[in-house]
């Protein structure tokens, strides 16, 4: 697929159709994702992966508000997190800058949006989902006290085809100088 249209084409999908994302894909998209960049090559962003059918209606019914357990069925869920305090910080533990942890986040950033486009590029589809109740995530998947959850991607085929939403004029969101 063209990088271009498959920027073009990737969608958030909010329907999925009722088949298994196989284990196998998951992986392949988790090592695309693991080219992107990171500070100092740190590489702190972690994947919990939530691929069992009754393990994924668990933490959909325990630990998402009613949309987001309705927008991900069928969906694998894919909780994505980075090691509080590494990067954005010196060998004191100090902040390098005002971003602190930012800094984590940002690297998960980018690794979730090359997990989104590969799998895009794999026939999946996805879904970014930032509200959810992270205390019953930790403690549903055993996720550590030192990892910061950023996000849970919905992921799979879609059974619906969103719309382009318009997107906001160059001259709106970039000054030249």
């Amino acid at each position: 697929m063209e990088f271009q249209h498959l920027i073009e084409s990737r969608r958030s999908v909010r329907k999925y159709a009722d088949k298994e994302v196989p284990r196998e894909l998951v992986e392949e998209i988790i090592k695309a994702a693991q080219e992107a960049p990171s500070w100092k090559n740190q590489q702190t962003s972690k994947y919990y992966c939530v691929l069992s059918k009754e393990k994924r209606e668990a933490v959909r019914t325990s630990c998402f508000p009613s949309f987001n357990e309705q927008r991900s069925i069928n969906a694998a869920l894919i909780v994505t997190a980075f090691e509080k305090d590494n990067v954005g910080f010196d060998d004191n533990g100090q902040p390098i800058n005002e971003l602190g942890n930012g800094w984590g986040c940002y690297d998960l950033g980018m690794q979730n949006m090359l997990f989104l486009l590969k799998a895009k590029e794999l026939g999946l589809d996805t879904l970014v989902m930032g509200i959810r109740d992270a205390d019953k995530l930790r403690a549903a998947l055993d996720i550590p006290a030192d990892e910061e959850i950023g996000a849970v991607l919905a992921l799979g085929y879609a059974d619906e085809e969103p719309k382009r939403p318009r997107r906001r004029e160059i001259d709106d969101i970039a000054k030249f100088y």
